[in-house]
């Protein structure tokens, strides 16, 4: 057993996407006992508001209401990051050095062009980490190759139709907590700058809309919708809620 092993790892192409799309599912794992984590590719450095500083101590705050294992950050150049071979092996280097389970990845497509990018690198790289040829080397020893079992992409901004959907009805108002962490994005009547779309009143009620939105379709109060790269194998079809 890896020490630093995760059953679930959360990729995301900007501190704060896995709040908005995907907290509630990673607090309802971790109250289940199971060890997550957060690995932010860009530090967000092209946002309106906010520092890189800033955003580092608000994703740290985040982590911490959520419970998180680890997160850690890619740095990678927000806005201009690309498939190259060394961003590549910066995410091998990540899932193999956790070796998750599963691993979660922003929307396929999105509003913010950064989303599918991130979708598109993460999902190739998951493939790539379990490959023997591939040679990454962790504080001078090699590591071993790790392809986790699924890789699921949260729904973000725009809609996309859920291929399965994950009951935050108990999570929502920790889910809440983790979003406003990031108090420099987010709605703050006192803020001096610029508004920004995810900077105004209106957004996070366009977050707990979609959450409603997918709650409902599974007949529950707040939900979070994930597409899938395969279909789920299922041993028992009773078993399915």
């Amino acid at each position: 057993m890896v020490e630093q092993k995760l059953d679930i790892l959360a990729f995301a192409a900007h501190p704060d996407d896995a709040e908005l799309a995907c907290s509630g599912t990673l607090i309802k794992h971790i109250k289940q006992g199971y060890r997550v984590g957060i690995v932010d590719l860009t530090q967000g450095d092209l946002g309106t508001r906010g520092t890189i500083q800033i955003r580092a101590e608000e994703a740290a705050a985040s982590s911490s209401i959520m419970g998180l294992s680890a997160r850690e950050n890619l740095k990678m150049p927000d806005g201009f990051f690309s498939e190259s071979d060394e961003n590549l092996k910066k995410i091998i280097y990540a899932i193999r050095k956790y070796q998750p389970d599963v691993v979660l990845a922003n929307a396929v497509s999105d509003r913010h062009p950064d989303h599918g990018r991130g979708s598109q690198i993460v999902s190739r790289a998951f493939f790539l980490s379990g490959l023997v040829r591939i040679e990454t080397v962790d504080n001078g020893v090699p590591q071993k190759p790790w392809r986790p079992k699924n890789i699921y992409h949260y729904i973000q901004f725009r809609y996309i139709k859920p291929d399965f959907v994950v009951d935050i009805s108990d999570e929502w108002e920790t889910k809440l907590n983790s979003i406003k962490a990031f108090k420099s994005q987010f709605h703050d009547p006192n803020s001096d700058e610029p508004e920004t779309l995810i900077a105004s009143s209106k957004f996070i009620k366009y977050i707990e809309a979609r959450a409603i939105e997918f709650g409902s379709s599974i007949e529950v109060e707040y939900g979070e919708g994930f597409t899938v790269e395969r279909p789920i194998g299922v041993d028992n079809i009773l078993e399915l809620k």
